[in-house]
């Protein structure tokens, strides 16, 4: 991926979503309080690895530190990027 994808909010659907014309990457949530619980991420076969659960991760993560949300990191793709970035941490739900 050469740019930095678009990014949206779908908020009917509950999910961020990035289409494209191989398809739609998506991370779908569930508000829950003051908090999302960043349940599952899915991105098509053909555009995987090239950074668009990153950029959903990153997406969902700017949009609560925005909202003063915390996050529940349910989707095991969203845990482990938490974990590669520390300062992501501080946005965890504590349960």
């Amino acid at each position: 991926m050469s740019e930095t994808p678009n990014v949206t909010n779908n908020t009917a659907a509950g999910r961020f979503e990035i289409r494209t014309a191989s398809g739609i990457a998506v991370l779908n949530y569930r508000p829950s309080g003051d908090a999302l619980d960043l349940v599952h991420t899915e991105v098509p076969a053909s555009l995987e690895g090239h950074g668009y659960g990153t950029a959903l991760v990153e997406a969902a993560l700017a949009h609560a530190r925005r909202e003063h949300l915390k996050v529940v990191p349910t989707c095991p793709f969203v845990k482990a990027y938490i974990e590669r970035h520390p300062d992501a941490a501080a946005l965890v739900a504590r349960t």
